[in-house]
């Protein structure tokens, strides 16, 4: 065993710049990483367990320190105890001791409220708390922010890696986020469990290098037999899934649509940029369905909001519609996915320019020598081409579910 241990010389430790871990035996390593940085770490097996520990680093540990240490990690070894936990255990029990132990949630929420006025998109922190709560918080919300290991951020990731792989790339992004910020605030110790560079890309698969995957959208043809079915379905969710068909926008702009951006003058939606993915104001002109709609909803007003959820001062959560659509038997589309569903009609059956639908989308301006040079918004020509979607999307359908053909104008 003597053979085993002491294999590294001090004057290899302080030379070595090549990057790679040496063994200096007995579980014991010199790592070099960029810039020919040096730590120690201590790799063991217990349970059939294969784990690693920091040790510190070259300059602050020396190698009498470092094979010191090793061996009375050893010895915990022998005695069935875990290293790592034991040190985890000493941490808290100083961290509670001094009134600083801080569990995993309330990190979390103290990032999103330091980090929130930063962010663009106002809904931005309430999708950070969102996912947190579905996926994060039930496994480590009340576990101290010091404890989290990588088994914890495995058994958020594993269930949802295959299934929702998007889902799952932004709940780790935001574990690491927080765990780095505990890690400067001192709230915790020791390597970022939730880091995929090296670490976590070396347990979970990579995600296939595929296309950008697109919300499931309804044909254009089969739009006017779906709205039919959709009018028959009751409640306040439904009514704002036609009224987004009808008005070609994003889910959460509808959602938080108030009362004060509606022009029933000049049959317009004013959204303001705030609320828009662009960050621009957006003017969406109103065709004769979706002021009908609106005007039902104003007999029945009950808050700011145009579509109010049960809270009188919130809105329509985000799976209304989802839920709307799923009751319906159509759980294989996504709200979002009618701007498709618009789009390819205004690509395929109208003579309408590129630009106009794109506008009525909302999209950015790709080209910013064509945003520089275009100053309206079309929308006067906006005007027509909703009109005719709003026209498309009643037409009759006959008890046999065919759509009578009605015949219209396509303006250019």
């Amino acid at each position: 065993m003597a053979r085993a241990l002491n294999k590294l010389a001090a004057r290899r430790v302080a030379t070595e710049t090549r990057k790679g871990r040496y063994s200096d035996g007995g579980g014991l390593w010199l790592q070099v990483g960029e810039a020919a940085n040096k730590s120690w770490l201590f790799r063991f097996q217990l349970n059939g367990r294969k784990r690693q520990m920091g040790l510190g680093a070259v300059h602050t540990v020396s190698l009498a320190d470092a094979r010191q240490e090793a061996a009375r990690c050893r010895q915990l070894i022998r005695d069935g105890i875990d290293p790592i936990e034991e040190r985890k255990a000493i941490l808290l029990d100083r961290r509670t001791q001094a009134g600083t132990a801080k569990t995993f949630k309330q990190c979390a929420e103290s990032y999103i409220k330091q980090h929130a006025p930063k962010w663009s998109n106002v809904k931005h922190a309430a999708q950070w708390t969102a996912t947190l709560e579905t996926y994060a918080y039930p496994v480590i919300g009340t576990l101290g922010v010091g404890d989290v290991d990588t088994p914890q951020v495995l058994d958020i990731l594993e269930p949802i890696w295959s299934e929702k792989p998007e889902t799952a790339s932004r709940v780790r992004g935001r574990i690491e986020a927080i765990l780095d910020w505990a890690i400067a605030r001192k709230h915790r110790e020791g390597e970022n469990p939730a880091r995929w560079r090296g670490h976590l890309n070396k347990i979970l698969p990579a995600r296939s290098k595929r296309s950008k995957k697109h919300h499931a959208a309804l044909p254009y043809p089969e739009i006017n037999t779906f709205v039919t079915s959709l009018r028959e379905q009751p409640g306040m969710a439904a009514r704002a899934l036609e009224f987004l068909i009808l008005t070609g926008t994003r889910t959460g702009e509808v959602l938080g649509a108030r009362w004060s951006e509606i022009d029933f003058t000049n049959s317009c939606w004013n959204i303001p940029g705030e609320r828009t993915k662009t960050g621009a104001d957006h003017r969406v002109p109103l065709s004769g369905g979706a002021v009908a709609i609106l005007r039902v909803m104003e007999d029945l007003k009950s808050s700011d909001f145009v579509f109010p959820g049960a809270r009188p001062k919130s809105p329509l959560s985000n799976m209304s519609m989802l839920a709307v659509l799923k009751r319906m038997g159509r759980a294989d589309l996504t709200s979002h996915g009618f701007r498709s569903t618009f789009k390819d009609w205004a690509s395929e059956c109208t003579r309408y320019p590129n630009e106009v639908s794109e506008a009525a989308l909302g999209h950015a301006i790709p080209s910013a020598v064509e945003a520089a040079y275009r100053r309206g918004d079309l929308f006067d020509k906006r005007v027509r081409l909703m009109s005719d979607w709003a026209a498309f999307v009643a037409r009759p359908v006959e008890a046999s579910g065919t759509v009578v053909s009605i015949q219209g104008s396509t303006h250019a």
